[in-house]
């Protein structure tokens, strides 16, 4: 392991993939620092410029960007009180007024460096388990994975905000987008007549139509609520980074720092959850853990730290089920895994025998990429709470054409544009029921890959019993079936508080 990681650490400290690590921070800190561009955004708009790139430097900016989005959030979160991204949530709890309290400079250092540090816990976590499943999910077999994907299915739509069913739902669209066009035989499935169906729906087009171009549009309707906190970018325009400061406050939060680092990369390994679960999570357990519980939410270190270290800390444990066993840790995992299969790359046990250089490359980036972002926000965080404050009239155009060129440049087809404007109205109107999107991405993503497996073990073994028969693919079906239920029985308790 330590072998193929030093090299690929001489491959990704090559000046041009080096180069392409710093932009990508960059381009993160960037779309993490403007309200609702989210990291996500950020990776798909991106996504377009890797097409001529070599594996290694499409992922290297990719997850450059990856590191720097889920840091840049608290620039917003702190300036303005409005989280740059939906993982950074908490850190306006505590970052927010301790700005107001005339120590923004402080309170954004304080974020940085607890991100560095967590991003850097996540990287060694990913480091040591990722080769450990992979070893152990080389055992899988169709009926197995079969059940994991499945599992992984009904675990995102039940943590769908309540909405179980509207999540079950979500996920059945995105397994049922999968199937139009050419099955595994040949023959074609739902093309209702037309010649561009027959190949199926690209899958960056509808995750862009179905996520960049909702964001947006929810973006817009929100716009008159974000415009009333946007005065207190200039009032924060004059302030420095006092390191001495913020070094003492991080000394003081070694145990928060290291258990915050590892609730995130754990929670964040977990099919579903990611950054924005194990923000909470840890941001609730640094409070039970302090001696002064009251004090979280005025403007306290231990606060941002919790929240800051947990969220950059998340990647690196997303990382382990999207690259050892193929199956998306959250949503921009779910995408990066896209990104990995275009590129001609598929994530699952094999992946760290067939490309070892490639899966170290994301190691080495991960921690490279760590160091950059803190360098590169303590200098220039004036700059990026600048930038927080772009007004959604300019930002949303400019993405979009940004997302059409994208989805344009991935075949040079005039149609998958509208293949992304007619699933972001889907999307949008699915957003307006309330119907959660990351379960109908996520099977969009394993749509394919559960056809292909479910279809294999059928034929090793016509009958379906065998998938209740074989100890661990019986096993997933059960925790599927338990995560649904644990869900129904959940969401019906806390309807039962609110009516009280």
């Amino acid at each position: 392991m330590i072998d193929f990681f030093l090299q690929s650490l001489i491959e990704i400290t090559d000046l041009h993939t080096l180069a392409l690590i710093i932009i990508g921070v960059l381009f993160g800190i960037i779309g993490g620092s403007i309200p609702g561009f989210t990291i996500t955004m950020a990776i798909l708009v991106a996504f377009p410029f890797t097409f001529a790139m070599q594996p290694i430097d499409a992922v290297a900016l990719m997850t450059a960007i990856l590191v720097g989005g889920y840091s840049g959030g608290i620039v917003s979160g702190i300036m303005l009180g409005i989280p740059g991204t939906p993982s950074s949530i908490t850190t306006v709890y505590d970052g927010y007024p301790m700005a107001k309290k005339g120590e923004p400079g402080r309170a954004l250092g304080i974020g940085m460096v607890a991100s560095f540090f967590g991003s850097i816990i996540g990287s060694i976590i990913l480091v040591f388990f990722g080769p450990l499943i992979a070893k152990y999910s080389m055992n899988f077999r169709p009926w197995e994975i079969t059940g994991l994907i499945v599992f992984a299915l009904t675990l995102v739509s039940g943590l769908s905000n309540r909405a179980i069913l509207k999540g079950l739902l979500a996920a059945a669209i995105g397994l049922f987008i999968t199937t139009v066009g050419y099955d595994r035989n040949s023959n074609i499935r739902f093309d209702f007549g037309f010649t561009s169906l027959s190949t199926g729906f690209e899958m960056l087009p509808v995750m862009i139509g179905v996520f960049a171009f909702t964001q947006l549009m929810t973006n817009i309707e929100e716009e008159d609520s974000k415009k009333s906190k946007s005065q207190h970018v200039k009032q924060y325009s004059n302030f420095s980074i006092p390191l001495r400061t913020i070094l003492g406050d991080i000394s003081k939060q070694k145990i928060n720092t290291v258990r915050s680092s590892i609730l995130g990369s754990l929670i964040g390994a977990l099919p579903g959850t990611g950054g924005t679960v194990a923000n909470f999570i840890s941001y609730d357990q640094a409070k039970k853990a302090s001696k002064k519980p009251e004090l979280f939410g005025t403007g306290i270190p231990d606060g941002i730290v919790a929240s800051e270290s947990s969220n950059s800390a998340s990647p690196g444990g997303a990382f382990i089920p999207t690259l050892a066993l193929g199956i998306p840790g959250d949503l921009t995992m779910a995408i990066m895994m896209g990104i990995f299969i275009l590129h001609g790359l598929q994530p699952g046990p094999m992946m760290f025998e067939q490309n070892p250089i490639l899966v170290g490359s994301i190691y080495a980036t991960l921690i490279i990429g760590s160091i950059i972002m803190v360098i590169s926000q303590l200098i220039m965080c004036r700059w990026f709470a600048k930038i927080s404050s772009i007004p959604q009239p300019i930002l949303v155009p400019s993405v979009l054409t940004l997302c059409a060129v994208g989805a344009y440049a991935l075949n040079n087809n005039i149609f998958d544009i509208w293949v992304l404007v007619i699933f972001g109205l889907v999307g949008y109107l699915l957003s307006k029921a309330d119907v959660p999107l990351p379960p109908l991405i996520l099977g969009v993503v394993l749509g394919e890959n559960l056809e292909n497996q479910l279809f294999r073990a059928l034929e090793l073994d016509s009958s379906w019993l065998t998938f209740f028969t074989r100890p661990l693919s019986a096993l997933f079906f059960l925790l599927a079936a338990a995560s649904i239920i644990f869900s129904i029985m959940q969401s019906r308790k806390i309807l039962r508080v609110e009516r009280r």
